[in-house]
């Protein structure tokens, strides 16, 4: 396999240096930025497996960069922040990080967390990715072909059920609005939409749960929104 690409994104220049540091004793390939803009540049202009970004930066923060990257790609990324409330951790989930680790850190427990994300990375997202198929768990969606597999099986999908489910396993694990499944989906502005996209979520589970009122895949986070699980 090609060598795996971290991005490391922090304004301090020491903290870059010293991941470059680590990550290389890791034998991983390292591109440095140090804006939320020069990250995203780097993203379109190397391969990228993997980002470490720093929250706190100008000119873009760290939660905005996370949220363009996750409009064109599903690589891991993990927040660095000195801010250690619960509440900085779950706004950085829910805007499409994958883990979160507070400054100071311990270098040691950062790279394990890298190599774990890698690992998931290469086995689930990676290869998928490449081969078009998006899979967690039982569930394949197969982008070339346009066809839903559960457990093996094919599954019908209606052309809108695909999108959505196009839309929630290119995003596994981000949880959605439904003012924002609709937008996307849809391609117009959520307008009293909460029936429209409801029932398609109902209608989407009763093809791929085994028990639609405990779904395993497509689950509800209260007040929040909807998420395809990954496994």
């Amino acid at each position: 396999m090609d060598q795996l690409n971290v991005l490391v994104c922090d304004d301090d220049k020491a903290i870059v240096d010293a991941l470059e540091i680590f990550l290389k004793q890791e034998n991983y390939g390292v591109v440095k930025a140090y804006t939320g803009t020069q990250a995203l540049q780097a993203l379109s202009e190397h391969k990228i497996h993997l980002v470490l970004l720093d929250i706190m930066m100008p000119d873009l923060d760290g939660l905005s960069t996370t949220i363009k990257i996750r409009e064109e790609l599903n690589i891991p990324i993990i927040l660095l922040s000195a801010k250690s409330e619960d509440t900085d951790k779950i706004t950085g989930l829910n805007f499409g990080a994958d883990d979160y680790v507070t400054k100071p850190f311990n270098p040691l427990e950062l790279m394990a967390r890298v190599k774990s994300q890698m690992r998931r990375y290469t086995t689930l997202g990676s290869i998928a990715h490449k081969s078009g198929v998006l899979k967690t768990g039982g569930l394949e969606l197969d982008t070339d072909a346009k066809e839903l597999l559960v457990d093996g099986e094919a599954v019908k999908l209606t052309a809108t059920e695909y999108k959505i489910m196009l839309f929630l396993m290119k995003n596994m694990g981000r949880v959605f609005s439904i003012e924002q499944i609709y937008e996307n989906v849809w391609n117009e502005l959520p307008c009293s939409v909460d029936n429209t996209v409801s029932v398609h979520i109902r209608r989407i589970r009763e093809k791929i749960e085994i028990n639609p009122k405990e779904p395993k895949y497509l689950k509800v986070v209260w007040g929040i929104g909807y998420k395809i699980e990954r496994y």
